[in-house]
């Protein structure tokens, strides 16, 4: 499955910005390799949909955390590991919004 979503946040800044498009991939082949610095949107029960760097990978992959690279990014320090079945998809590819 393939999908393009807007980023609405800066958790990401600088590479990614508000505005900006990323397809995701949710392909088995794609998904099953989810490591350490893959870009991965994801479904939060409290923040609702997220884009963040994958910081680490449990040893079994069922458990993601997650990191922004902004100063003020809430992610796996504030509410821990994402599950697996949260993971809308990988990045697999940024379209950035045009520069002024």
């Amino acid at each position: 499955m393939l999908k393009f979503v807007k980023i609405s946040e800066d958790s990401l800044l600088p590479e990614y910005r508000e505005g900006d498009f990323v397809l995701i991939a949710k392909i088995p082949l794609c998904f099953d390799s989810v490591r350490r610095g893959d870009v991965v949107v994801f479904r939060h029960p409290l923040h609702g949909m997220m884009i963040k760097k994958v910081s680490h990978v449990a040893e079994r992959g069922s458990q993601i955390y997650v990191m922004g690279t902004h100063r003020n990014s809430i992610d796996s320090r504030q509410f821990g590991a994402v599950g697996k079945d949260a993971i809308l998809g990988k990045v697999i590819w940024h379209i950035g919004r045009p520069t002024r």
